[in-house]
């Protein structure tokens, strides 16, 4: 049985009520599994890290189908692992075989919204408690150890790629990123990560903004600054005004440092969260260019 709060082993008894019905509120997401099974085990732990990192937004239902070939049965399973995903009491979704993470992450894209996207007062205190109890070298370290202890996890050397950016050695994580495996390097956070990374590289002993905007008021065409003030506005609480330093150079001097400013773009609708604000910065940039 998982210590994961968000993953529960099902049997005939608990069925109806912690499958069926609990779906009516909460996503059910079923892994069938078998103890003999090689891709179950791989599968497995991923899904659990999922259900956790989703916290509550579903949830992990675990049926053994030895244990339990009647509820196998009634969805026909022919073999393990598979997956389904079920919303008010019926499947909507499912797969067979053992997914990597990056697909594993499409599919639950797809339903369900993560909790962690979800701003409530809980969360919100839970993520002022990790801030506060551990710190990024911290967080390298104890990553450090669970590769140790499971050498066959390789979803965690992209959380330490993640733990270094934040601890600002930016070279290890480079060099993280760079070694992680096929399945991972195409991965929606691999991607993220190596848009935080070229962004957070640039501003490595950049100027404040009031310096970098004094500098602008001084010669309009001071590029090196609109890239740096650009920087900084995307990943501050200024992302459109940053974008538009982006695009300015663009129109401008699109050949400029070997044509950055395209290459902050791209960085920058990587990270942003705002699908309204990317889209139309997209297309900004793409009447630009062509």
């Amino acid at each position: 049985m998982s210590t994961n709060a968000h993953v529960f082993d099902v049997t005939p008894e608990n069925f109806e009520s912690d499958v069926l019905q609990a779906s009516m509120q909460t996503p059910i997401l079923i892994d069938f599994w078998a103890t003999w099974c090689a891709p179950c085990k791989a599968l497995g732990p991923l899904l659990e890290k999922l259900a956790a990192e989703y916290n509550g937004a579903f949830r992990l239902a675990k049926i053994d189908v030895d244990a339990n070939q009647e509820l196998a049965g009634m969805f026909g399973i022919r073999s393990v692992p598979t997956v389904a995903l079920l919303i008010d009491g019926r499947p909507v979704d499912g797969f067979a075989g053992a997914l990597p993470e990056g697909q594993l992450r499409e599919f639950l894209a797809k339903h369900v919204e993560p909790a962690s996207l979800i701003e409530t007062p809980d969360n919100m205190q839970d993520a002022v408690e990790d801030t506060a109890t551990e710190s990024a070298a911290d967080a390298v370290q104890r990553i450090r150890a669970e590769m140790a202890a499971r050498p066959d996890d390789e979803s965690l050397k992209l959380d330490l790629a993640l733990a270094q950016l934040r601890a600002g050695d930016f070279e290890a994580a480079r060099s993280a990123l760079d070694a992680l495996p096929a399945n991972l390097a195409t991965d929606d956070r691999a991607a993220r990560l190596r848009g935080q990374l070229q962004l957070a590289e640039a501003l490595d002993e950049a100027p404040d903004a009031d310096t970098l905007r004094q500098r602008i008021e001084r010669d309009a065409d001071d590029w090196a600054a609109r890239d740096l003030l650009g920087v900084r506005l995307v990943l501050s609480d200024a992302p459109a005004e940053g974008l538009d330093q982006f695009l300015h150079i663009l129109r401008h001097q699109r050949d400029w440092n070997e044509g950055l400013a395209r290459q902050r773009l791209l960085a920058a609708f990587q990270i942003l969260d705002d699908a309204a604000l990317v889209g139309d910065y997209r297309r900004r940039m793409a009447s630009t260019l062509f």
